[in-house]
Parts: C-alpha cells; structure tokens; sequence
C-alpha cells in the first residue's frame, strides 16, 4: 500500500497561549470553550452576552474566568487579546467591527457575514488596524485536509477533474429557530453548503461559472441548494446542502490517476482514503478525535500563533480565499432567490 503523506498540522498544545474573550453564548460558542480548554494552553478570559445571566450561566458551564452583560464590555477589556466572534450570521459584521474598532483581533465563526460585502468592510477595518483576522471554517486547520492538500499538491491524483461534496443535516422545520430566520440570515448555505464550498476551493481554487438551484422554506429562506461550478485550477465541483434531510455528508476528490474518499461527516476528524481507478483502496489515513468537534482547537492554536507572531492573516485561510468563498455564496443566493433583510 502506497504511504500518505503525514499531516504537518503542528500539536495545538504547541501554540503559545493567549487570552480568548467569547462574544455569544450559542453551541458553536460552547464547542470553542471546550477546545480551547482541553485542547490548548489559552485562556478563557472572558465571554461577554446580551445579558448579564446568559453570560454567567455559560461561564459557569464552561469554566470562563469572567462574564460582562455587553459586547461592549467584552471588547474594551484589557485581559482579552483575541475575541472569538460567536453571533449568528447577521451579527458577524457588526460584532467583528465593534471589537476591531476596539483594538481587538478577531476570530469570526462562519460564514464570515451575511455576504461578500460585509466581509470586505470587516477586512478593510482589519487592514486599516493592523489587526489579526480570520474566519473561523474549523476543517481548513485539521490534520486530514492537509493530507488532503499535500495528496493533490504532490500529483497522488494526476489532474484532478471533480470534487464532489454534500452536508444535510435534519434541522429543519424542527431545529434551531436562526436557521428559519431571514432576519438571522438563516438557510441552508451559510450553515451547511459552506463546507463543501469552501473545501472545493481549497482544491479547485476560486470557484467561477457558478450554477445553482434550490428549494425556498415558507420564511424565504434555502431548505435546499445544489451547485456546480468551475474551478480557477480547472476541473468542476458538484456540491449540496440540505437543512431537511440527514446525507451522507461524505465528500470525495477525483483524478485521472486516483480518487480521495471522506467518511461522512468529511468536514471533521476522520479517515481519508487514496483509492485507484480500479476502485482498489491505495491507502488511508485517520485520525480519530473522540468528541470530533475538539477539532476546533486546531483553529484556536493556528490563530493564537498568527496573532502572537504579529501577523494581520493566515496563511491557510487568507482574505482573499474569505472574500472569494463569499462571492460564491452570493452568486448562489441570487441564483436560487434568497435576499436577507437590508442587504
């Protein structure tokens, strides 16, 4: 069997520590919390809420040192050097703004904002502070999508020709009450169809020729979306997203030379296998979390190490690749007829 690559994914426990401040108290926040406790040497600093209870109560579940009942607060605290923005999707220009206008670093949880044009506003601000800023797509940092990235980059799969890539996730009509809000730029896309997105622009490059369909729920906002599109580096990508059904969530890179497979969910921890064209399976690789969301600590070290060596971007996930995934989701918003309020 042919030897994968080893993923060049540094130990988390490796980066210097900072001081994290949590704006928001939602599951993606409370995920955070345990991965940069157990799995870095940072801090928990603050968590800053709307309320003073909200605050508390997650402070005390996840062992933050200290709560303040205002983003205000939170941004304008000596003892947080980075501020992990954590609102829905509606609030993430106004909340990464508020703290970068504070003087404070950034790390924004996807989708970045609503759209390409709040993204390029949170950046500029960024450029125009000198401040660190990232968005927050977790899969980008793991030890299996640099696997990935070398298997393609070292010719494993000759010219690669098509990914293809789903997430469903049963969340709808029963789920969390953002992902039917309009007013909370809910749907499908920029919870779900991200992933694939921004995976097959990490291989394909920019995406182009972008094609999409997809199903509206009653509140106007996507239950479902199909895309396909060209990619800068040639080859195609065929991607969905479903907020009303469970999928495979699988995702699989194709080559004239041989196939990459991604066990479902692909977006985290898990087995990556190099398949021939035969279907005879080459090699595989894994890498086997336990709770597969503490993978979130690679993105909390990666961002801890940018920022304490005086860099503005990372090199994994930089601006422009933010901006473009941006413009993606746009294009396919427009195509399948899903506007937010005051866009």
């Amino acid at each position: 069997m042919t030897a994968l690559p080893q993923s060049r994914v540094p130990d988390p426990m490796a980066a210097p520590p900072v001081r994290w401040g949590i704006l928001g108290t939602g599951m993606i926040a409370g995920a955070m919390a345990y991965a940069v406790r157990t799995g870095t040497r940072s801090r928990l600093s603050l968590v800053g809420s709307r309320t003073a209870e909200s605050a508390a109560r997650f402070a005390a579940e996840h062992q933050v040192e200290r709560s303040v009942g205002s983003y205000a607060e939170l941004v304008a605290d000596p003892e947080v050097d980075i501020v992990y923005v954590a609102s829905p999707h509606s609030a993430h220009h106004e909340h990464a703004k508020l703290a970068l206008e504070a003087g404070k670093p950034v790390l924004v949880e996807k989708a970045f904002a609503r759209n390409a044009r709040e993204s390029a506003d949170i950046i500029e601000t960024a450029r125009s502070a000198g401040l660190f800023c990232m968005e927050a797509m977790w899969a980008r940092f793991l030890p299996h999508y640099d696997v990935v990235r070398q298997l393609v980059q070292d010719g494993h799969l000759g010219e690669v020709h098509a990914v293809f890539a789903d997430h469903g996730q049963l969340l709808w009509p029963d789920g969390p009450q953002r992902l039917s809000d309009p007013a909370l730029a809910g749907g499908a896309l920029l919870d779900l169809g991200i992933y694939p997105v921004s995976f097959a622009q990490m291989v394909l490059g920019d995406l182009s020729d972008v094609k999409a369909i997809g199903a509206l729920t009653d509140e106007g906002v996507d239950a479902n979306v199909s895309i396909v599109a060209a990619g800068a580096a040639g080859g195609e990508a065929l991607l969905s997203a479903t907020m009303a059904a469970k999928t495979p969530t699988t995702a699989c890179v194709a080559g004239n030379l041989g196939r990459i497979e991604i066990d479902g969910d692909f977006y985290m921890p898990g087995q990556v296998r190099l398949v021939d064209p035969d279907g005879a399976v080459r090699s595989r690789w894994e890498y086997d979390l336990g709770t597969r969301h503490l993978g979130l600590k690679y993105e909390a070290a990666e961002a801890a190490r940018r920022l304490t060596a005086g860099a503005v971007e990372s090199p994994l996930l930089p601006w422009a690749t933010t901006l473009s995934i941006m413009e993606t989701l746009d294009e396919v918003r427009r195509q399948v007829g899903v506007r937010y309020p005051g866009e």
